[in-house]
């Protein structure tokens, strides 16, 4: 089984269920931390929409918490799912001026695991 991360009939991303649910539980978490919704609709029928607008703020302002953050911990736990919510986000067409205003090392890590993440992100 697999379900779909799509903007309408747009497929973005079709993972197996397991990740699907760890993705959705993870960004339910990482909400907490920004305030944000995080513009994952509920999955239904195998699909959860993703309003891009959404969901490019919440993926700006954790790329933006990332970068400020001293907590190895923290900045851990919110690499791989920023990671690939970058690559999401790129597919649909959506924006991120965190990457575009960063020098960090770190934002330049992120984007590197982002990039791998594209590879093996099937849809």
């Amino acid at each position: 089984m697999s379900q779909y991360f799509q903007i309408g009939e747009r497929v973005l991303w079709n993972p197996a269920t397991g990740v699907a649910q760890v993705f959705l539980r993870a960004a339910e978490s990482l909400a907490t931390l920004t305030g944000l919704p995080p513009g994952l609709g509920p999955m239904q029928a195998d699909e959860c929409e993703i309003d891009l607008e959404v969901f490019s703020t919440f993926v700006d302002t954790l790329i933006d918490r990332y970068a400020r953050s001293n907590h190895v911990i923290l900045r851990s736990l919110m690499e791989g799912f920023t990671a690939t919510a970058i690559v999401l986000v790129d597919r649909g067409g959506g924006q991120l001026p965190a990457l575009e205003s960063s020098n960090d090392p770190s934002i330049t890590a992120l984007v590197e695991l982002s990039r791998r993440h594209h590879v093996a992100i099937v849809t």
